[in-house]
């Protein structure tokens, strides 16, 4: 499908659920040390939340390959943001932790399937410069979501951040249901067209499992490093730092903007420097804001210097990768492979996020960034070995 047939109110709604999958993620790294001490739980009880989330957006997004084809991307989107928006409603009125954890799932279940179903159609109808700028607008969502949460935190508590969020995720699944009640997404499937493993220059090797594995693991890893990012800044800097909530907020906040800031500027640059070269570049500023965050010790500017360099390096990253899939992979592979690289990241960022929650409780806090900078650098050798092993033979 040409981007020119698309309807531009259905590319403004994929635009909005871009920004309704953004909005959950950076609340609970703010929300959790307000949430722990009203619930008395130790630290890394956040990790249970982050898991449970994570392990239900992977299974969802392992089954879009079967769910999405009987329901469609458009109604699979709606009742994914309705969902979300009714769990969060109901965190701001739990009684109890467990009702949390109840609650979790649905809300996981509703960010899968929706995620692995437009990076599909997103990688496969559009340019990579598209798919930066969609996640851009998740970007948006994920800097809004933690200075609301900061915001009521401050003025309300974190319960009002919630029922905050949760109003306005399901004003966007009104407008996700007038995009079904006007048959846009029926439309804009009956204008068929090349798909992108069409129109790709380079011809992709076959695919073997170490090459599909190298691609899963990728996804895990990076992942990781960014959710991870957004969860353990906030409980750095407020509890071994001693950074003011207000501060260590507002850092979270600045972290997400520069993820949408740097997706921005990555399409717009994308086109010049090719995937590839985005990413190196990518990976290459992430680990040094890794190094900075971890060499400045009680000064907030540098802390925040390394978060923003952390965002804006992490930024190009899984845009890159996903519009890279048709490319490095033959279409009978890549098209359930997305939904595995999905269900990877969400596993990664939940695997991860508990995992370093256990180290920083059992030995230090500070061990936070060095961690962060040795994930960035092993999922950047990994992509470089992805690279050489698909890379297919030009066309003459």
């Amino acid at each position: 499908m040409k981007e020119k047939h698309i309807p531009w109110v259905l590319l403004g709604i994929i635009y909005l659920s871009f920004i309704s999958l953004g909005l959950p993620d950076g609340l609970l790294g703010v929300a959790w040390p307000a949430m722990r001490a009203e619930y008395r739980l130790p630290l890394e009880t956040v990790g249970v939340l982050s898991m449970l989330v994570m392990c239900m957006s992977a299974l969802s997004s392992v089954g879009s390959g079967y769910i999405l084809p009987r329901f469609g991307t458009g109604r699979v989107t709606f009742l994914s943001c309705l969902l979300t928006g009714a769990a969060m409603l109901g965190y701001a009125f739990a009684p109890g932790f467990l009702p949390v954890v109840l609650l979790t799932i649905p809300l996981g279940l509703g960010a899968g399937a929706v995620d692995s179903g437009l990076n599909r159609y997103v990688a496969e109808h559009y340019s990579s410069r598209h798919m930066n700028w969609l996640h851009c607008f998740w970007g948006i969502g994920a800097s809004a979501g933690p200075l609301i949460m900061t915001g009521a935190i401050l003025h309300g508590g974190w319960r009002m951040g919630y029922l905050f969020i949760s109003l306005i995720q399901l004003a966007l699944s009104l407008a996700l249901l007038y995009s079904l009640r006007k048959g846009l997404w029926r439309s804009a499937q009956k204008e068929g067209g090349q798909s992108a493993s069409a129109l790709a220059i380079p011809a992709p090797r076959p695919a073997t499992r170490g090459t599909v594995v190298l691609a899963v693991a990728l996804f895990f890893l990076y992942a990781g490093t960014e959710y991870s990012a957004g969860l353990w800044v906030n409980s750095v800097l407020v509890e071994s730092r001693q950074v003011p909530q207000q501060l260590a907020g507002m850092a979270v906040t600045a972290f997400y903007f520069c993820v949408m800031l740097g997706r921005f500027g990555s399409g717009v640059l994308v086109g010049k420097l090719g995937n590839m070269r985005m990413m190196r570049l990518g990976f290459l500023l992430a680990f040094l804001g890794a190094c900075c965050f971890a060499m400045a010790g009680k000064s907030y500017p540098l802390s925040l210097l390394g978060v923003i360099l952390l965002g804006l390096g992490l930024a190009p990253i899984y845009p890159c990768l996903m519009h890279e899939t048709p490319r490095r992979f033959e279409e009978k592979v890549y098209v359930r492979l997305i939904g595995y690289q999905v269900g990877a990241a969400c596993l990664g960022g939940s695997v991860t996020g508990a995992g370093i929650g256990l180290v920083l409780s059992h030995h230090s806090l500070e061990w936070f960034a060095p961690i962060l900078g040795t994930l960035a650098a092993v999922s950047c050798l990994i992509n470089e070995t992805l690279e050489r092993r698909t890379k297919g033979e030009e066309k003459e």
